[in-house]
């Protein structure tokens, strides 16, 4: 199905009314910090900036190892670049509560669970500013979502020099049903083009990096994914959201040509988890657990190689 709008892009004022129609839905500090502030003493919590729409609402938060071994890769881990893409935000925030004291022998972590909150409140897919905080990931940066993160990492884990500290980069997000009932009608109209709907897959698949595929990596991370829910079949032209497959639940997308939250460091193995929360065969609880079988499937492969 295409959706076509043949007014012109959005000005100033089409990007204010669409600002004054969104609201609340649920509660950042509730389902978020309130977890991030009784995480175990391990880890260490920092504030790196808070979104200017509302600075006390919505503070921005990193987590990383309290004891930090310079001899250890670093492995980051990001959630909520897409604020309506829930399980992606409470993953990271269950990967910390359950999981990374299993590898803090072996790596230091950096997680950012939650990078657009006022997304995750209204539930939405853009920033206060209609701009997709996950194309936005480059020098310069329209998004002031994507640009805080940046500037919170040191230099030495970013994609502007030739290696990176980080040896793992997992962007946890979500595909769901909104994706054409909303978020794509809502771009087409934003600029001012015709926009192809795709199939939404049912199932969990994985985005990897068409420059550094990294497939064993990808592999492991659905073997793991599959002890907890199901993987996403491709369609009858063997495509997962209009790519083309690289292997069983796996597609590739040029990450640093998108701007992609994934591309923004040179980390040697970079993934984008996509849970499919509208199937039937999942409840919330499924969602989660398939961020965290990611992760841990990736660790335990990194590990193992």
């Amino acid at each position: 199905m295409s959706i076509t709008h043949s007014n012109s892009p959005w000005q100033a004022e089409d990007r204010a009314q669409w600002l004054s129609q969104q609201n609340i839905k649920r509660s950042y500090q509730a389902e978020v910090v309130r977890k991030i502030e009784t995480l175990d003493n391990h880890l260490m919590v920092s504030q790196y900036g808070a979104l200017s729409i509302d600075r006390v609402k919505y503070p921005l938060y990193l987590i990383k190892s309290e004891k930090w071994n310079q001899s250890n890769k670093t492995v980051l881990v990001t959630g909520g670049v897409h604020g309506y893409e829930t399980s992606g935000v409470q993953g990271a925030i269950r990967f910390l509560q359950e999981n990374v004291t299993r590898y803090l022998n072996d790596f230091n972590f950096i997680v950012a669970p939650c990078i657009s909150p006022w997304g995750y409140e209204t539930i939405n897919r853009w920033n206060p500013n209609a701009i997709d905080p996950n194309r936005s990931f480059y020098k310069k940066s329209p998004s002031e979502e994507s640009q805080s993160l940046m500037n919170a990492l040191p230099d030495e884990m970013l994609e502007t020099l030739e290696s990176s500290e980080i040896i793992a980069h997992f962007d946890l997000h979500e595909t769901t049903d909104t994706d054409n009932s909303i978020f794509r009608p809502a771009l087409a109209s934003r600029e001012g083009i015709t926009q192809d709907n795709w199939n939404i897959p049912d199932g969990f698949y994985l985005v990897g990096d068409i420059d550094n595929p990294q497939p064993d990596f990808q592999k492991a991370m659905i073997e793991s994914v599959k002890r907890v829910t199901h993987i996403a079949p491709s369609d009858e032209s063997g495509r997962i959201i209009g790519e083309k497959i690289e292997q069983f639940g796996v597609i590739n997308y040029p990450t640093k040509k998108l701007g992609l939250c994934a591309g923004m460091t040179n980390a040697e193995f970079i993934t984008t988890t996509e849970v499919y929360p509208d199937s039937p065969k999942v409840n919330n609880e499924d969602c989660i657990l398939a961020q965290v079988s990611a992760i841990t499937g990736g660790l335990e492969y990194i590990l193992e190689n």
